[in-house]
């Protein structure tokens, strides 16, 4: 019976993570961690190179509970062209997978204050199973779970960012190849794969009120099999150094955020999101995500 009730919660366990990994996470700070997901904002926004530093911890005090760590590296590299690393780790339960992409973008004057990106993504992906994790069920007994190839699966992306002096418009599809499936390949070993193609649109618009900036702006985020996600965002300057906000997310959670510019060269910011959900609030502490930027 003991081991019944294991296997069934170990069944439950894999349909959970399963179903949460076809849609890449969403970020409270996405503002700020945008050439994680549009490789059209390589080297777009400073003049010098811009190193972020991103974790994400999902449901605080689940066991299990996804995490996610992402480090950019982007620069200018001629007046039109900018070129970008991104790596992103992520984990949830016994899987875990690491994205390792290059980015480049062409930028094309479309008037004096308006400028169009285009981006590109190269790279893949490797997928990793934590078997040791999985307490009281018989790994050996299912090959699906320990021949596992771990070897780099190839994906591409695109990108489109639209910028003016005080609003944006953002277009990607950081991974065109759906490539989610279980593959017997000749050397008798198991391909897995967690991509799924996500399409990201979203936009902001900054505007002054007396001395006080509001920067309002939208995330939407839709995944093939997963409903719409919308993450509406208002955050404001309220001083020079000092930006706070808050936020709401369509599967009922929410944020509260703050950035700030300790010198004119390094950015740390945080934000904490909770859920309306009550199946979330009573095994859940909520979720943490700290950022850090350095511009060199």
């Amino acid at each position: 019976m003991k081991n019944l009730i294991n296997t069934l919660r170990i069944a439950f366990l894999l349909v959970f993570s399963t179903t949460f990994a076809q849609q890449d996470t969403n970020y409270s700070l996405y503002r700020y961690t945008m050439n994680v997901i549009n490789p059209a904002y390589a080297g777009a926004n400073s003049e010098r190179i811009e190193f972020i530093s991103h974790v994400r911890n999902t449901w605080n005090g689940v066991e299990g509970a996804p995490e996610t760590q992402s480090f950019n590296l982007s620069t200018p590299i001629s007046d039109r062209l900018g070129m970008g690393l991104s790596v992103i780790n992520d984990k949830v339960f016994i899987e875990s997978e690491v994205d390792i992409f290059i980015d480049f973008s062409y930028r094309l004057q479309l008037s004096e204050n308006t400028n169009l990106n285009l981006g590109l993504k190269v790279g893949g992906s490797s997928y990793h199973l934590d078997t040791k994790g999985l307490k009281g069920y018989r790994v050996n007994s299912d090959p699906t779970l320990w021949k596992i190839n771990k070897r780099l699966r190839p994906n591409v992306g695109i990108g489109a960012y639209l910028k003016k002096d005080n609003y944006f418009i953002s277009f990607s599809i950081p991974k065109l190849l759906n490539s989610r499936a279980l593959i017997n390949d000749t050397s008798d070993s198991y391909i897995y794969s967690k991509d799924s193609k996500s399409t990201y649109l979203s936009g902001g618009y900054n505007f002054m009120v007396k001395d006080i900036q509001f920067k309002p702006s939208l995330m939407a985020i839709y995944t093939n099999g997963v409903p719409l996600s919308l993450d509406l965002t208002a955050a404001v300057r309220v001083i020079d150094k000092l930006e706070v906000g808050l936020s709401y997310r369509t599967d009922n959670a929410f944020s509260g955020l703050f950035m700030i510019d300790l010198f004119d060269w390094m950015n740390v910011g945080y934000a904490y999101e909770t859920s309306a959900r009550r199946e979330i609030i009573k095994v859940s502490g909520g979720s943490h995500e700290f950022l850090f930027r350095l511009l060199l």
